[in-house]
């Protein structure tokens, strides 16, 4: 199954400004992250600004931080900031006319709606504040005690 890189970009952004939300980090910050072009970063988290997520500033000292406490943010906010579903098959036609595919989607569509029901419960008990603990813990149990930013 193919791994949403978009929702597992915006996670690892969202982690590293949750370890430093003492202090703005810049666009070209966040793309040593994920290991992309600062333009990437902005177009990916620029929903998350729109939703509250997360803040941005211009000029000397600015950047992105965010918006609010890290337990107060849940991934399934994150992801409806997103826009995109998570399921690993499309809850869209791409030939309407195939009866092939109708007859797929049909046999489909109970088990997709209890799956995204699923899904969205999980993600909305599970905070960005959650990850980052885990992901404190991990760096700890490698024996690093910091981490560059």
């Amino acid at each position: 199954m193919k791994r949403n890189s978009r929702l597992s970009s915006t996670l690892h952004i969202l982690v590293h400004m949750t370890e430093t939300q003492e202090h703005a980090l810049t666009s070209e910050q966040l793309a040593t992250f994920i290991h992309t072009n600062p333009v990437v970063v902005r177009r990916t988290i620029a929903g998350l600004r729109d939703a509250g997520i997360v803040t941005s500033s211009r000029g000397h000292g600015g950047g992105w931080q965010l918006g609010r406490a890290p337990e107060k943010i849940s991934l399934a906010e994150i992801s409806a900031a997103l826009g995109e579903t998570l399921l690993p098959f499309s809850t869209e036609p791409e030939s309407p006319g195939c009866l092939v595919e109708q007859a797929v989607m049909a046999a489909l569509d109970d088990f997709r709606v209890e799956a995204e029901r699923l899904l969205a419960e999980k993600l909305s008990r599970i905070t960005l504040a959650d990850l980052a603990a885990d992901f404190r813990r991990r760096y700890e149990l490698i024996g690093v005690t910091s981490h560059a930013v």
